[in-house]
C-alpha cells in the first residue's frame, strides 16, 4: 500500500511540475525576445510580432505585416550575425505599454534596438523595432 501511495505521489508532483512549467513557458516575456535577438531567430521573434509593425533600420524603414518583418529582420541577421544582445534600459510605460532599449553587437557593428509593443496577459505583442547603427 505504502508502494502505491508514493508512485501516485511523485506522479502528482511530475504532473504538477509539468503543468507549471507549461503555464510559465506560455507567457512571454522581455527575456524571451532578448533570446530570439541574442541567437538571432527571425522566426522566434516573428512570433512576438503584431499583426503589421514598423521596422526602422539605420534609416530604412517600412510598415510590414508579420511575414514581411520576418524576412526584414532575417536579412538583418544574415548581414550582422549576433555576437550578443542585452537589455540596456526598461521603459516606464502603462502596464499594457512596453518600451526597451537594447545592445546588439555583431562582429563588424554595435546597434540600438528601440523595442515597442504592447502586453496582454500571456504575450508581448510588437508594434514598433527601431535598430540604429551605433
Amino acid at each position: 500500500m505504502k508502494k502505491i501511495v508514493s508512485i501516485l505521489s511523485a506522479l502528482i508532483l511530475v504532473c504538477t511540475l509539468s503543468v507549471a512549467g507549461l503555464e510559465h513557458h506560455n507567457n512571454d516575456s522581455i527575456d524571451d525576445i532578448a533570446s530570439t535577438f541574442k541567437y538571432g531567430s527571425s522566426k522566434d521573434l516573428a512570433r512576438f510580432f503584431d499583426q503589421g509593425i514598423d521596422i526602422n533600420i539605420s534609416g530604412n524603414q517600412g510598415d510590414y505585416s508579420k511575414n514581411q518583418a520576418e524576412l526584414v529582420m532575417r536579412d538583418f541577421f544574415k548581414k550582422f550575425p549576433p555576437n550578443d544582445f542585452s537589455i540596456v534600459h526598461k521603459g516606464n510605460g502603462s502596464d499594457q505599454i512596453i518600451n526597451y532599449i537594447g545592445a546588439y553587437s555583431s562582429e563588424s557593428s554595435e546597434f540600438r534596438v528601440f523595442i515597442r509593443g504592447k502586453k496582454n496577459e500571456n504575450s508581448i505583442r510588437i508594434y514598433s523595432l527601431d535598430i540604429v547603427k551605433v
